[in-house]
This record gives structure tokens, sequence and C-alpha cells, in this order.
């Protein structure tokens, strides 16, 4: 295992701070709106850029937003540096959100060495739908969710599950077809988008209990400018109510033992 901290930490973060620029130059040409999210988020808040031990970045976007950045890059993206990651461009890739990637580079995570995918150090861009807002459809939503995110993990649950038992059982799941799984996530998103809901998620993402079913809608419509590591990016206009979802008292730093990192079984930068 590598361990990333220190000057490798440091230059890792400046790799992903480069393809959140990128990013951001994309998304201002052509009005889409993004979000910085997640640990990313709560950084450029509580830290005015990368928590000091965090090892990746998160962006977010509504469906109709990233249909529109996917598209752009097709033709925009600086390819000689940057990879745009989902089902569509790289047939063995297995989550069920995007990833940009840094080529020439490599962050390969433990335990996901056998997935034979672009593993260029990345940032993760989430792409959230409406939630039903009926109690039964609403909980049959989370159902279906949890369901499409255990059959895309079923290829590396095979090899990492804490058990025998749930290793054969992820076996049996990994014969399903990968683009079986995005094909139920495309028919969800195509059901739930139909009309504006109170609540938004990423279908493959477990959030907490506190907002297990998804994040307020409302936050998605207003973003100010907010500074991170001496650049500007786009944050949620009411960050407050997202990062209190997400993780309750956000700017009280947790524990020593718990600021990790993910583990990494070889990491490449340039």
């Amino acid at each position: 295992m590598v361990n990333i901290e220190g000057e490798l930490l440091r230059k890792l973060q400046m790799t992903e701070l480069e393809m959140i620029i990128e990013v951001d130059r994309i998304c201002r040409k052509h009005q889409i709106q993004y979000s910085l999210d997640g640990g990313t988020l709560l950084g450029a808040i509580r830290h005015n850029g990368f928590i000091p031990w965090d090892d990746d970045a998160d962006l977010v976007m509504l469906r109709d937003e990233y249909e529109k950045f996917y598209n752009v890059c097709m033709k925009e993206l600086d390819q000689k540096r940057f990879f745009l990651q989902d089902y569509r461009t790289d047939k063995n890739y297995l989550w069920g959100y995007s990833k940009m990637r840094r080529n020439h580079t490599v962050f390969l995570r433990e335990g996901q060495e056998h997935v034979n995918c672009h593993t260029g150090v990345c940032i993760d861009i989430f792409v959230y739908d409406n939630v039903p807002d009926g109690w039964f459809i609403r909980r049959l939503h989370l159902f279906l969710c949890y369901i499409i995110r255990k059959g895309l993990y079923a290829r590396v649950g095979k090899k990492n599950a804490p058990s025998a038992f749930m290793k054969g059982w992820f076996s049996i799941i990994s014969k399903i077809p990968r683009d079986f799984w995005f094909k139920q996530i495309t028919r969800l998103a195509g059901i739930t988008n139909r009309k504006k809901s109170r609540l938004v998620r990423h279908m493959t993402y477990p959030y907490r209990k506190e907002c297990r079913y998804g994040l307020p809608r409302e936050c998605f419509e207003e973003y100010i400018e907010k500074d991170f590591e001496g650049h500007t990016f786009k944050i949620f206009k009411n960050y407050h109510l997202y990062l209190t979802r997400l993780y309750g008292d956000y700017m009280h730093l947790p524990p020593i033992e718990k600021r990790k990192n993910h583990p990494a079984s070889r990491v490449e930068l340039l």
C-alpha cells in the first residue's frame, strides 16, 4: 500500500486541481451549472482549499447539466491531458458516477487491481437525478438505487467482500452484464426527471441515514463563487443546508484517527 501523505499528497491534490480548472473552464464557456461537492465543498468552506488530509476531489451536476457537459467534452476537452470517463467512454468502467482522469498518471485503488479501465489520477463528477416525492415510491426508489449500486460493485465485491458467502453472492451477480445496470440507471432517471421533486440524489452513492433519500433540490437553484487553492470555482449558494444534511456539524474537525485517505496500491504522478 502507498502512504499518501506529505509531498506526495500535495502533488496529488495539485493534479486534481488541474482537472477542476479544466471542468470549470468548459462549464463557464458553455453556461453549465456545477458545484464543488462533498469533501471538496467542505474544504472550500472550512479551509479555502483541500481538506489537508483529503486525497480526492468531487464535483456535482444535475443530469441535464452533465449531459451538456458530456457532449461539449467530446469536442472541447483537452484530450492530450484529460479523459472524461463514464460507461460510454470506457467499456470496462464500473461506477455509476463519472470521473475526469489525468492522462499519463496512475492512481490504482487497493482491491481494484483487476479492473481493466483507465486508472489515472481522477476527480469524481456526481450526477444527480430527482427522487420521487411520494412516501412509498421514494422508498422503492431507494431500494432500486441499492440494487443498482450492488450490481455495479459486484465485479469488485467478488474479490473484496468480507466473507466467503458475500464473495460467492457477488460472483453470481457479476455475471449480469455491466450494461444492464447502466440501462437501469438511464431508465430510472428518465422516469424520475419528468418533473421536479423536493430531493435529488446520485443513484449509486450511499448517503448517511439523515439524508438517505437524497439532498434538497433547492440547493441547486443558486450558485456563488468561492476561493479554492487560489482559484475561483462555483459552489451552492445554500452550501450550509447542503453540508449540514451531508455531514451534520461540518465545521467540527474529525478526530485524528478518522482523518484517513483512500488506500492505493500504486500511484504515479507527472
